[in-house]
């Protein structure tokens, strides 16, 4: 198939240090071409990816120098696509909303996996304008805003699995990685840590937004010793940083809508212990992968039981459930059943690139 990825500008694709989304498109298009698919990545300059890039602008606006409006690099991003749309059977965005008016007249088939929060003002108001744009969730939980927009499947992220090495050792300190902002939960794993008697490592972004919460509420808690500020940690970083911790904390405090750093703990064999909230229940098994609890004292309880978790069935369970290879395949089912509803759109596509149209098995 002649497949168009739209990727987010605010990091490159995969992101240089934080960044989920990103990171997820890119694993999908790398994967998706493994499988023999053409794919062209609509995306920042540098980015990195086994497809054909379709640069919209230099660099990535989170890093990037000088600051620019960011909307000037999204109405690129939207005209590029729009220009070249039938150029492809099918197009997949990773963008929200923004491509919604310009994508449903491009006569293209076209889905949209959803990788925020769905809960806030007025999404469902631009869902009804859209009734018939397909969209994907990335948790099964992430829907429940919006039970009647037109869902065609939930696709759970995956990752390749030769990107870390699990440990089957068991760990010296928990870990917490993420973004330091109140509904991550720092300050709750930061008590979880001393409560357990054990250190706490965290590998965090501070947003702009939140240097503030950050000087308040976290840095006074670091140490350097029971409790360790280590930044921003890229791929190669969080290899280690998550296979020789105990145990991943995520207190989260929101309708999580997949949570990345569970399957990225997962695949170096280390079990998760995080709150019953968002997609928590749909990645963490009881037991077996790690333990849900409701507040902080069973996080405590968690962590004195971690002995019962084999980091071997952790590893297996990730292999089984959330590789990128899964992923992209079942995404790749979704792409041949909207092309199986709209099969009038390859002899348009043929037409426009002078050459027949290859047939799909839906």
């Amino acid at each position: 198939m002649r497949i168009a990825q739209i990727a987010p500008l605010a990091e490159s694709v995969p992101p240089k240090l934080y960044g989920g989304t990103e990171r997820v498109v890119a694993w999908l298009v790398d994967e998706l071409v493994d499988l023999g698919h053409e794919v062209t990545l609509f995306a920042s300059g540098d980015s990195r990816t086994r497809a054909e890039l379709h640069a919209v602008w230099p660099r990535a606006l989170r890093l990037g120098r000088p600051r620019v409006d960011p909307n000037t690099a999204w109405t690129l991003l939207i005209e590029a696509v729009s220009r070249r749309a039938c150029e492809f059977e099918i197009i997949h965005a990773h963008i929200d909303w923004l491509h919604l008016p310009a994508l449903s007249r491009c006569g293209v088939p076209f889905l949209t996996t959803l990788h925020g929060r769905l809960d806030l003002p007025g999404v469902g108001e631009v869902v009804r304008q859209f009734r018939e744009a397909c969209f994907v969730s990335i948790s099964d939980n992430q829907r429940a805003p919006l039970k009647d927009a037109n869902w065609c499947g939930t696709v759970h992220h995956g990752l390749p699995a030769g990107l870390f090495r699990p440990s089957y050792a068991p760990g010296s300190y928990l870990a917490f990685l993420g973004r330091l902002t109140p509904d991550k939960g720092p300050e709750d794993a930061i008590r979880i840590a001393r409560a357990a008697g054990m250190p706490l490592r965290i590998a965090a972004k501070v947003p702009r937004g939140e240097t503030g919460y950050f000087k308040s509420h976290i840095r006074p808690e670091i140490d350097g010793a029971r409790v360790e500020l280590v930044g921003e940690v890229d791929e190669r970083g969080k290899q280690p940083f998550l296979s020789d911790a105990a145990a991943q904390l995520f207190p989260i405090k929101w309708p999580e809508p997949f949570g990345l750093v569970m399957i990225e703990a997962m695949a170096c064999g280390t079990p998760v212990i995080a709150y019953r909230a968002g997609s928590v229940p749909e990645v963490v098994e009881e037991g077996v992968t790690g333990f849900i609890v409701e507040n902080e004292e069973e996080a405590v309880r968690a962590v004195k039981e971690l002995a019962r978790i084999d980091r071997r069935n952790v590893r297996a369970r990730f292999e089984e459930r959330f590789t990128s290879d899964r992923m992209a395949r079942i995404y790749e089912t979704h792409y041949r059943r909207l092309l199986a509803v709209r099969p009038d759109h390859l002899s348009i596509a043929a037409e426009h690139l002078g050459t027949p149209a290859s047939p799909l098995v839906p």
